[in-house]
């Protein structure tokens, strides 16, 4: 059993890159995003605890109302955030799982596929889910000292480069509902069009306010 770590930024701060075309409806969005992804988190048997890491005490109800713990604390920077809860959170040896906010389309069977990817490295190691922008939509690690975290612009290609230095297996397991973060106007209408993608609050919200799948070979 795991730790699952899931960092939100403070609500005005996320999502800048949508404001543009959601407007008021921005936060709205990061709220119906993290409820659909703790809840598919909380419903994986391979996790024990999962907690949102936030500076927002406004994310850390909504997580909480989907079973999810929280830890409220100033915001850092996401990868020192990420390092202060694992270091609080999880005891040496447990193995880890950070997956963004901004994945909402994410499925206990997605949680699966990662772990059996980890059992196929014998237990040990860094198993990396990619998104399409070359990110990282989420990082296994066991135990989760492994390597340390380096979220941001091309954090797949810094996560592989950093297992092969510490000599730590490694795997790139490409899962299309988690190939899409919800960070610009095109991830909105992917994401719709993606049939294994669940999210089901924010496909409520995005079909309210008038967003429509993305057509065949679209973005």
């Amino acid at each position: 059993m795991s730790l699952a770590l899931v960092p939100v930024k403070r609500l005005g701060a996320a999502k800048s890159r949508l404001r543009g075309a959601l407007g008021e409806h921005a936060d709205e969005l990061t709220l119906a995003m993290l409820a659909d992804l703790s809840a598919a988190l909380v419903a994986s048997p391979q996790l024990a605890r999962v907690v949102v890491v936030t500076p927002d005490e406004a994310v850390a109800q909504v997580a909480r109302a989907n079973g999810a713990q929280a830890r409220v604390a100033e915001d850092a920077g996401l990868n020192e955030a990420l390092a202060a809860a694992a270091g609080e959170l999880a005891n040496e040896h447990e193995s880890v799982l950070v997956v963004l906010g901004d994945v909402a389309g994410a499925t206990p069977r997605d949680v699966a596929a990662l772990f059996d990817a980890l059992a196929q490295l014998g237990g040990r190691g860094v198993v990396l889910a990619p998104s399409r922008d070359g990110g990282t939509a989420a990082l296994l690690r066991a135990p989760h000292g492994v390597i340390g975290t380096r979220f941001g612009a091309g954090s797949a290609a810094a996560h592989r480069a950093l297992a092969e230095t510490a000599g730590a297996p490694f795997c790139a397991l490409a899962l299309p509902a988690l190939a899409i973060d919800l960070d610009r106007p095109e991830d909105l209408a992917a994401l719709l069009a993606n049939e294994s993608a669940a999210a089901p609050r924010t496909r409520a919200l995005l079909a309210r306010l008038g967003y429509r799948a993305a057509a065949p070979g679209g973005a």
